[in-house]
């Protein structure tokens, strides 16, 4: 049962704002957020992270699990469609960039989850104190940022086109809510997935406007895009738990191609699996392809990503760093009293201005 609402004390906190302080509570609600890890938690799930790593696929499997990656996303969509996912509620509080209008809370928002890795980093002594300054230089980034949006932000309404793409959209989980939301008349979504099922799904919808926006089959780690849009004409490109899924070493082409494809001052906003994410720790043998690269049982794949990584794939690139966070989440089955630790990364990197 869930909380009683007039009760002040058992109110259900903002999403993104949920601090478990007494483990005696853990049950109170499905999910904690930013929840530290100790010594024993990291050791244990770099043990089974050891386990699972050996490949065993032969070369000539691995090849066709690369090959036959749009035949089973497409089988992964033609079976779940629409019913696999869940609202994304937690989207214009994470990116408010992707919202309306952006005020002053929602500002305060947005370095919610940089200030309290800060606040985690300086009660933990074994942290190093470059990492207390990456947490500060995020905030400080974020808030600027922020700010200069905020400055230009009446004239973007009234004025200027703004074109969002969404990389990996799926079937408009993303792409929905912000037409839903975001009223601006001179805003127009693209979005493009490697799976064809999939964006005829998402044409399907009643909520798929025209004029508004626009999907397109693309392989993102083809050497040339074929796009709607010119090169140097986009204000944001998304990608939620998409990255993930590009072999790791097309990923660096691909952070090459949205740079090219941005506006200078254009952002790419990125939330996606981290290591030691329970995804990750759940694998069993035999279905590792490389470092941290694993086939699901369904064939598609997944990349378990280091801040690092993130970084150094961005800045290689030129790209300015805004916001690079690791997320550590507590979800539990209250019914079953089950623990499920979550690690994602959320990262924020800008095309300069020239």
């Amino acid at each position: 049962m869930e909380p009683n609402d007039n009760n002040n004390d058992d109110k259900r906190p903002k999403f993104g704002n949920r601090q478990l302080t007494d483990d005696d509570n853990v049950f109170k609600h499905n999910a904690w957020d930013n929840v530290e890890w100790d010594e024993n938690q990291q050791e244990a799930a770099q043990k089974k992270v050891t386990e699972n790593s050996c490949v065993t696929l032969t070369n000539e499997q691995l090849e066709n699990l690369e090959i036959d990656a749009d035949k089973n996303w497409d089988k992964f969509y033609g079976i779940h469609q629409n019913r696999f996912f869940k609202d994304r509620n937690w989207l214009f509080t994470e990116f408010p960039e992707l919202a309306p209008h952006i005020h002053e809370n929602d500002k305060n928002e947005s370095v919610k989850l940089n200030q309290q890795q800060l606040e985690s980093s300086n009660d933990n002594e074994k942290l190093t104190e470059n990492n207390k300054k990456t947490a500060e230089n995020n905030v400080n980034n974020d808030i600027e940022y922020l700010e200069e949006k905020m400055k230009h932000l009446t004239d973007d309404l009234s004025t200027k086109s703004h074109k969002i793409f969404e990389i990996g959209c799926g079937v408009g989980n993303t792409i929905f809510p912000i037409l839903q939301y975001n009223t601006n008349p001179n805003l127009f979504i693209y979005g493009c997935d490697f799976s064809s099922t999939a964006i005829d799904i998402l044409k399907q919808d009643s909520n798929y406007d025209k004029s508004r926006c626009q999907v397109f089959v693309l392989d993102a780690t083809k050497d040339d895009w074929s796009t709607p849009f010119d090169e140097q004409t986009l204000d944001v490109i998304i990608l939620i738990f998409v990255f993930s899924s590009i072999p790791p070493e097309k990923q660096q082409h691909v952070v090459q191609q949205m740079y090219k494809y941005l506006k200078p001052g254009g952002i790419v906003l990125l939330r996606d699996y981290g290591r030691y994410d329970l995804a990750q720790l759940r694998f069993k043998k035999g279905r590792c392809l490389a470092d941290n690269y694993y086939a699901r049982g369904d064939g598609t794949l997944v990349y378990f990503f280091t801040q690092d990584e993130i970084k150094n794939l961005f800045l290689q690139c030129g790209f300015e760093e805004i916001q690079n966070i690791v997320d550590r989440r507590l979800q539990v089955n209250r019914g079953k009293q089950l623990k499920m630790y979550r690690v994602w990364i959320q990262a924020k990197y800008r095309k300069p201005l020239l």
